[in-house]
């Protein structure tokens, strides 16, 4: 059966088949590349013999500078062409990996982190704006499954064959290569992703609508409300999920890799198959309004449910539900860009997708951090999953209820005389 993305015209299909492989491809790396550090954790810890603190801030870094230049990177994606705005922060991030493999000091290796931030800071702001211009809205959800699947794949992959090629060369060569390597992306990004005409750049998008404006839009805060709820859970499993089975559950390290790495499958299996539904059941006649924000919303209440009720069964039914509740947060997460890049539209798809996911990734710093104070006060788990669950049925009320009509937004026009 076709792809929904076949549904544009026969030379833009292709084109725009390339660009979400390659986007999809991006993401994985992107995930491999800002995970890799806590693959190494043992490793790098006792070589370079740092204490837990300065572990503890080097894994944090990451999002200092990530969540910081974010809304700057989605006004770079609106000013300038996203295809030289992406390929300069893979640039970056590729080459902050790979010489992280060569550092010996704490204070280098906590700037390659900085700067690994600030490169993958691009990312999102520019698959938004690429998708916007060359997939049409009848295939966005699965083209945004295919990236959410990326983003899945990667920690997974990381898991299962990062850490047996670190325990087998150490962790120096897995940065060098794997950041090198990456660099190859750039290849064919540069050979098919189409250069912006500049006949077909208009002064709202050269200087975007106003900031207050993006600002006043209700769906602007429905929107981060449901990033922030679908990462804080997101941002659980990545962060606390291994040391809840292994620790409050008593499986075996080995028994918990399989487990978690098990899990960001069924995260990725569940963002194709409900992108793909999505984009159906969209064809078929079913409103983008209805489509979109019933299953980003089912989505991202039914995880926090399902990890509730993980915390309550036994070890076999926990099990299930932990990998239904991945499903799930696929099932939302196939769905979340897609609504942002239709409210959007081409002219402010960058900088509402990077103020966005600046808010959302607030969850990255604030979920690990309460789960941790959680589980200090009361010894377990359970409140800390209870916290989880209302936070992200808050997220799906963002959706049904804050989110207005999806459709695209009537900006005004900012006169080109103002610039940017």
């Amino acid at each position: 059966m076709p792809s929904p993305i076949d549904n544009a015209s026969s030379s833009s299909s292709h084109t725009g088949r390339r660009i979400v492989a390659l986007l999809a491809l991006a993401a994985l790396i992107n995930y491999i590349d800002r995970g890799n550090l806590s693959i190494a954790s043992s490793l790098l810890k006792d070589e370079l013999k740092l204490s837990a603190s300065q572990l503890g801030i080097l894994l944090s870094s990451f999002f200092w500078t990530y969540s910081l230049f974010l809304p700057v990177s989605g006004w770079l994606a609106d000013r300038f062409d996203a295809k030289w705005v992406m390929a300069f922060g893979f640039f970056l991030w590729s080459g902050a990996t790979a010489v992280t493999g060569g550092l010996h000091a704490f204070g280098a290796l906590l700037a390659a982190r900085l700067i690994l931030g600030m490169g993958e800071s691009v990312a999102y702001p520019c698959y938004a704006r690429t998708l916007v211009r060359h997939v049409p809205e009848v295939g966005r959800g699965f083209a945004n499954a295919l990236i959410a699947a990326g983003v899945g794949c990667g920690p997974a992959l990381g898991t299962f064959f990062g850490g047996t090629l670190m325990a087998r060369y150490g962790w120096r060569p897995f940065f060098i290569v794997l950041g090198l390597v990456s660099m190859a992306w750039l290849i064919p990004w540069f050979a098919w992703m189409p250069l912006k005409k500049a006949a077909t750049v208009s002064p709202v998008e050269k200087g975007g609508a106003w900031f207050l404006e993006l600002l006043k839009q209700r769906s602007v805060w429905g929107t981060c409300g449901g990033l922030f709820g679908a990462n804080y859970v997101l941002y659980f499993e990545i962060t606390w999920l291994p040391y809840y089975l292994e620790r409050e559950r008593h499986f075996a390290v080995g028994t918990m890799v399989k487990i978690v790495g098990l899990g960001y499958l069924c995260y990725s299996a569940g963002a194709a198959m409900f992108g793909w539904i999505s984009d159906r059941w969209i064809a078929a006649g079913g409103t983008p309004t209805l489509v979109r924000k019933s299953i980003a919303g089912v989505g991202a209440g039914s995880a926090g449910l399902l990890l509730l009720g993980c915390a309550l069964a036994g070890p076999t039914i926990s099990v299930i539900l932990l990998l239904l509740a991945f499903v799930t947060g696929g099932m939302c997460g196939s769905n979340i860009w897609a609504i942002t890049q239709t409210l959007a539209g081409p002219r402010m798809a960058g900088r509402w997708t990077g103020f966005q996911n600046f808010l959302g990734n607030l969850a990255g710093i604030i979920a690990p951090a309460v789960t941790g104070f959680v589980v200090d006060f009361s010894g377990r788990f359970f409140m800390a999953f209870v916290i989880m669950a209302i936070v992200a049925l808050l997220a799906a009320l963002s959706y049904f209820f804050v989110i207005g009509p999806v459709k695209e937004i009537a900006w005004h026009e900012r006169p080109a005389s103002e610039g940017a």
